[in-house]
């Protein structure tokens, strides 16, 4: 009868360690699931506060217009035949013969126009 009641008494101590340990472990993926919710929080929060004031302080710049303008002028053009083979040569030149980094740049000038969600759409 002592070793059925001193195994019980190891068997209890092995079960509430295995217990505890999990519970730690737990305890410890909760902790880190919440810190990683934060971090992501905090980085849309400072990603939407630097767009609200790229957006105020382009309140009295024309360049978003510019683009605007542009675009528009592409899109007609390339239902006009006589200026179709420019448009064609003109996206042929941007995307064969100029430097990335000027491609990049054209990018960021578009997204700082548009906003940065906007522009990670068309960078692949």
């Amino acid at each position: 009868m002592l070793g059925i009641g001193l195994i019980g008494n190891v068997l209890g101590g092995v079960l509430n360690v295995a217990s505890t340990h999990l519970e730690s472990k737990a305890a410890v993926k909760k902790a880190k699931a919440e810190a990683e919710a934060e971090v992501l929080k905090t980085a849309a929060a400072h990603e939407s506060k630097w767009e609200m004031a790229m957006a105020n302080a382009s309140d009295d710049s024309w360049k978003d217009e510019a683009w605007t303008i542009l675009f528009i002028a592409v899109i007609v053009g390339c239902f006009v035949p006589g200026l179709q083979v420019y448009i064609e040569q003109g996206f042929y030149v941007l995307s064969n013969s100029t430097p990335d980094w000027f491609q990049y740049a054209v990018y960021m000038s578009i997204g700082a126009s548009f906003g940065m969600r906007g522009i990670k759409k068309f960078i692949r």
